[in-house]
């Protein structure tokens, strides 16, 4: 008949049945939790909010983009093994794909050492309902991860790619990039290779860099941020002009990943915050 409770002689189950209440509400008030266990689980509650609002915004952040946001932008004092079990537990987190290792040897990327000395650009295309194909042309700095120029266009031509790298070079070379050794990586698109193209980095003393067929990660850090930029904005939005993506499109770009977007790799800054922590230690040097 199970359990009895103590002194009556009545079973736990039928006495809980009669009652309305389950077995571990049962044993719980019989074992309350301290003090310190209300404390935790209020945090964790609290904690648990904060991941939910920012899932809701964020559909395609792991815990650790989730922790990073927390402890970095939202100065919560929280580790990354509690934000994994909230998320673990409420099945929030992420599922990851693994991909079998790739033994064919890769050529190594150039490596930045300072902005504005290696730029990626890179195209992506999306859907606008009652419109069609849009084009988006990124031009990202590979030491600080910032978007310094980026062309929305109804069309994908070289003069679009030149407009973003006009863009660019307004931005980060106001007094002109000639004789600054600047370096452009793209891969050999019909666009970046056109004559006109070429023609004009070269004429700005633009040095071009090609990736390979056989070496994919020679752009990998502006097809990265391609891929955030489908994650974060177009496939979370249905467009329904091009005006409304433009504008949504181009405020992602300069604010909410410009200036919050934490990376790992810049130390929880995001680009424009690395950006100017690196000119502010050029000052002492300089002077």
């Amino acid at each position: 008949m199970g359990e009895e409770m103590k002194g009556q002689g009545i079973p736990t189950n039928a006495a809980c049945s009669y009652l309305g209440v389950s077995r571990s509400w049962f044993y719980g008030s019989k074992n309350p939790r301290s003090s310190s266990e209300n404390k935790r689980a209020d945090k964790d509650e609290a904690i648990l909010n904060k991941i939910k609002e920012l899932k809701a915004e964020h559909p395609f952040w792991g815990y650790r983009r989730v922790w990073a946001w927390l402890k970095h932008r939202e100065r919560l004092a929280v580790n990354r093994k509690r934000v994994y079990r909230l998320m673990k537990k409420q099945r929030l987190l992420v599922d990851v794909k693994h991909y079998k290792a790739n033994r064919t040897p890769q050529r190594s990327k150039p490596r930045a050492e300072r902005p504005n000395q290696f730029w990626g650009v890179d195209m992506t295309k999306f859907l606008v309902a009652g419109i069609g194909w849009v084009y988006l042309i990124v031009v990202l700095d590979w030491y600080t991860k910032k978007i310094v120029g980026r062309e929305l266009s109804l069309r994908c031509r070289s003069e679009e790619w030149k407009r973003a790298i006009a863009m660019a070079l307004n931005n980060e070379f106001p007094e002109g990039v000639r004789g600054k050794g600047l370096k452009l990586i793209s891969d050999n698109g019909s666009q970046p290779t056109s004559a006109s193209f070429m023609k004009e980095m070269s004429v700005l003393d633009i040095d071009q860099i090609f990736t390979s067929y056989d070496n994919p990660k020679g752009n990998a850090d502006t097809e990265r941020v391609m891929r955030t930029i489908k994650e974060e904005i177009v496939w979370v939005n249905e467009f329904t002009s091009f005006a409304e993506a433009k504008d949504k499109v181009y405020h992602w770009i300069d604010n909410d990943y410009n200036k919050l977007y934490v990376h790992s790799s810049l130390g929880y800054l995001s680009p424009c915050e690395f950006e100017s922590l690196f000119f502010n230690k050029q000052v002492p040097e300089a002077a």
